[in-house]
């Protein structure tokens, strides 16, 4: 084993290309940490909200990145139970900071409390596409919307690794989703995967497809990571005493807020993100619920594209052309 490693970080915030591989002494684990062999990356938007330094966490300079890593574990911290060597496990996002343990790199220092197990049907290319879109979704359709057979939810950015598994999820549990897509080439896709409507924003009015498939009810459950403007298209879409959820900023204008359309229809608007879910008691259910249905086949993570670990950069790049439909994957 060599005593250096391959670490991903940036040095100054800015486009991909601020990525840059740190040959670093390799880190040991401390009290309550374990360090991952990393076989796959998983990456997220916040990831690239993170590096742009628009993000909730501020980076640290230099900074390391990356919330999502598939792997076997091979050494553990002075008081953690050493029979966890040799499992394949992958870290779960919203468990850790990013400045603090980042893990883009050959390996990965991460708390014992941030890893999980997954079915062993599971590639680590799978295993690293799992945590950051189920438990999002869970968060807001189960444990805060708590969807129901019948409910109509509308699922905004649906070609994203979130929108995919928030459909997966509502089939699951017998509600009707509509999912928005900007432009037609991701429309068949997204039917194939289990959307029971797509509306193409370019090509249609949100709000009177809305209407036009509930019958004029509008959709008890909205899931957004978008914000700006569409949020008021978005709220008159809803039905009265709807919920939409704010997961996200990915517009670049500011959010306004539809206080009339509001008001009328008694909509509760509510900001969520998956730091709400993973403190709280019910995150241990949530895993659970998780790996039993990627255990079932009912839930599959999608894999749009992988890169090997030294195109982390054109990675980063491709995740921005926002061409993909599922998740973009980096393997070792």
């Amino acid at each position: 084993m060599s005593n250096t490693v391959k670490i991903v970080r940036f040095h100054k915030t800015g486009p991909a290309e601020v990525l840059q591989f740190d040959e670093l002494p390799l880190p040991e684990p401390g009290p309550g940490e374990i360090r991952l062999r990393v076989k796959a990356l998983g990456l997220n938007r916040a990831e690239i909200m993170f590096r742009n330094g628009q993000y909730l966490e501020t980076p640290v300079h230099p900074a390391k990145n990356g919330y999502e890593a598939a792997g076997i574990i091979e050494a553990t911290g002075p008081d953690v139970d050493g029979s966890w060597i040799g499992k394949t496990v992958s870290t779960v996002p919203g468990t850790f900071k990013l400045n603090d343990h980042g893990v883009y790199g050959e390996v990965a220092v991460v708390p014992l409390h941030g890893i999980a197990e997954y079915p062993s049907t599971l590639s680590y290319e799978q295993g690293a596409s799992i945590w950051m879109q189920y438990l999002t979704a869970y968060g807001a359709l189960i444990w805060l919307g708590q969807v129901a057979k019948g409910d109509f939810v509308v699922i905004t950015a649906a070609s994203s690794s979130v929108g995919i598994a928030a459909i997966e999820m509502v089939k699951v549990e017998g509600a009707i989703s509509i999912a928005v897509t900007r432009t037609a080439a991701k429309k068949a896709e997204l039917l194939k995967l289990g959307a029971d409507h797509v509306i193409v924003t370019d090509e249609e009015d949100l709000v009177a497809r809305v209407n036009e498939i509930t019958l004029g009810k509008g959709a008890r459950i909205v899931f957004d990571p978008i914000g700006g403007k569409i949020l008021e298209s978005l709220a008159a879409s809803t039905a009265s005493k709807g919920i939409i959820f704010e997961y996200g900023a990915l517009a670049p204008e500011p959010t306004p807020y539809p206080l009339f359309t509001a008001l009328a229809k008694h909509l509760t608007i509510r900001a969520y993100t998956l730091f709400e879910l993973t403190p709280d008691p019910v995150f241990p259910k949530a895993k659970q619920y998780i790996f039993d249905h990627l255990a079932l086949g009912a839930f599959r993570p999608i894999i749009d594209k992988t890169f090997p670990f030294a195109e982390i950069v054109e990675a980063h790049r491709y995740m921005e052309s926002n061409a993909q439909i599922g998740k973009i994957v980096v393997t070792l």
